[in-house]
């Protein structure tokens, strides 16, 4: 028991500062309204955004991908994706965007990028670099400190989570920045190329903390190049 409260307290330790994630992914193997990962941005206030990642998943009912929440809306940015086949919504503000005939087939590797710009209000998502039509949005900045979560969809600020919302499956690369990248730099993204670093959420700096049943464990995208 001494040495479960000793290992409980060096992992809670490694990870209250940022940890280069590079070659690892989070894994969500159950369906509850708990297993998430929190993280924490090096920022707040955004004038536009855009959040990629790589993830795979066998769900076919909804489920939330990326779930940031304030004060102001608990969809303050959300990616979604429904239970419609092909069918994602990305929230601002509170307002969505929804977006159709995407590639959604189970058990399959996909890089996502999902952009927004405050000023025309424009949300576009992109899958395996190709990008889809741009709808309009919440028109305006998100202010205010933001909550940010893996796994599962706020209802409320850091919490609201519901079992028949949470993910399951895998996530990896996940960053975000706080203006909206080019086609080439979404591109260089799902190539995995040498992409800028996200200068809010970083993932070879990663910040954050894991609650309930989730593993940190090596990436399975690239296999074995020995």
């Amino acid at each position: 028991m001494q040495t479960l409260f000793i290992v409980s307290i060096l992992f809670t330790a490694c990870c209250a500062v940022p940890q280069d994630l590079s070659g690892k992914m989070f894994t969500f193997p159950v369906e509850s309204n708990t297993a998430r990962v929190t993280l924490l941005p090096s920022r707040v206030n955004f004038k536009s955004v855009t959040v990629c990642l790589r993830y795979l998943t066998e769900l076919t009912r909804h489920y939330a991908l990326f779930s940031m929440a304030s004060r102001s809306s608990d969809n303050d940015f959300l990616i979604f994706k429904t239970a419609n086949k092909g069918h994602f919504d990305v929230w601002t503000r509170g307002q969505a965007s929804g977006f159709r005939g995407l590639p959604d087939e189970p058990n399959t590797w996909y890089s996502s990028c999902s952009t927004w710009e405050s000023n025309s209000g424009l949300a576009q998502i992109w899958i395996n670099g190709n990008p889809s039509t741009r709808k309009v949005g919440f028109k305006g900045n998100l202010d205010g400190a933001p909550s940010i979560v893996l796994g599962q969809e706020q209802d409320s600020v850091g919490g609201g989570f519901a079992a028949g919302e949470s993910f399951v499956g895998m996530i990896t690369d996940v960053l975000m920045w706080d203006y909206a990248l080019s086609a080439c730099e979404i591109q260089q993204f799902t190539s995995d190329l040498h992409f800028i670093p996200g200068d809010v959420i970083n993932w070879r700096a990663l910040d954050f903390t894991i609650t309930g049943d989730v593993v940190v464990e090596d990436n399975q995208i690239y296999g074995c190049f020995s």
